[in-house]
């Protein structure tokens, strides 16, 4: 499913939200038959899901109550894993997927995981992600899952929180400990960490108990919600190593079941959704980011430093990347699509 153009975006989607949805008991706008959809999800409701959530409101407001789309989180309808596995056998109709959580069931979009990608801001993740999620790898990863991409989640660059002497420099990393996954963790290989992996509901632990020396989260919103500040003795500010990738995908036959001005519906509403990820985390940097910087140390590094790490620990492993899976897909043409799409925004 093409995304539709964003030039359209932000301002029409800002009159949207607040004209609209001051309106309670709006008639239908568009008339359609009554659908149910299941949207499947872990954990509790947060900036992640802002998107569903808004998403939920607005159909079922443009539509009267017909299109009803109703989210369950913590795991109800299947764990993060097995979202895709539930998308394929048709057991719900949408759900937010990681990439992270199994790169051998969609590789191409293992691309958002390298590190130091040229997202440098909102706009342009929407950028990259949109060209990302039309390029036919992408695509037929999905498909293969009975799944089509409708938006991201636009997960914010990672940053680390942890215990101990608070690393200053890049050698300083050597020989920590950290929870990292995907290209950020193989990046942090680079300095001499020690990569782990755990599911994030055990990061706390992990740092509380010393299991860990430090964790990568998006930052801010993920750190505070789950609330490793009460356990860190410091946060990196800037060292923005990468990100990840969890796009919010349908049930494609679901989808193809819809009348069409259902599915126009979903199209239109697509630039409100980015937009109240844009919020989202907005407002989770504006709550966390004062808390953080009061009960922590925080670790910053100069330009110089940060160039340093990308030569080491970028190029790198974007070429390996590259060279290990061409012959699955065109991860070239993957990779060139994310650079081209970050570079031109």
């Amino acid at each position: 499913m093409k995304r539709i153009k964003h030039a359209v975006c932000s301002a029409v989607a800002a009159g949207l939200l607040s004209g609209l949805l001051a309106q309670p008991g709006l008639a239908a706008n568009v008339e359609g038959p009554s659908v149910f959809w299941k949207f499947s999800v872990w954990g509790k409701s947060r900036a992640l899901t802002a998107g569903p959530e808004h998403l939920a409101a607005r159909l079922a407001e443009e539509t009267g109550g017909k299109f009803q789309l109703k989210i369950f989180y913590g795991n109800q309808l299947s764990k993060a894993k097995e979202n895709l596995d539930g998308m394929k056998v048709n057991a719900f109709e949408a759900a937010i997927v990681c990439n992270f959580y199994h790169p051998a069931k969609t590789p191409a979009l293992m691309v958002m995981s390298l590190p130091f990608l040229p997202i440098k801001n909102f706009d342009t993740s929407i950028a990259v992600r949109g060209a990302l999620y039309d390029h036919p790898a992408v695509v037929a990863d999905l498909e293969r899952w009975n799944a089509i991409t409708y938006t991201s989640t636009h997960l914010p660059q990672y940053e680390f929180m942890g215990t101990g002497e608070p690393p200053q420099k890049l050698d300083d990393w050597n020989g920590l400990r950290v929870r990292a996954g995907g290209g950020v963790g193989l990046a942090m290989e680079k300095l001499g960490a020690v990569r782990q992996s755990m599911p994030a509901t055990e990061v706390y632990t992990a740092l509380q108990r010393g299991i860990a020396d430090a964790v990568s989260f998006p930052f801010t919103y993920a750190h505070g919600a789950y609330k490793l500040q009460e356990v860190a003795k410091w946060f990196t500010g800037n060292l923005q190593p990468g990100t990840a990738d969890c796009p919010i995908v349908l049930n494609k036959t679901a989808h193809e079941k819809l009348p069409q001005q259902y599915k126009d519906l979903l199209q239109t509403l697509l630039p409100e959704v980015d937009n109240v990820y844009r919020t989202a985390y907005g407002k989770a940097d504006d709550k966390y980011l004062p808390i953080f910087r009061e009960a922590l140390t925080e670790v910053t590094y100069d330009a110089a430093t940060r160039e340093e790490f990308q030569k080491v620990a970028g190029e790198p492993i974007w070429r390996q990347w590259v060279a290990d899976n061409q012959e699955k897909f065109d991860a070239q043409g993957v990779f060139d699509t994310v650079m081209s799409a970050g570079s031109g925004s």
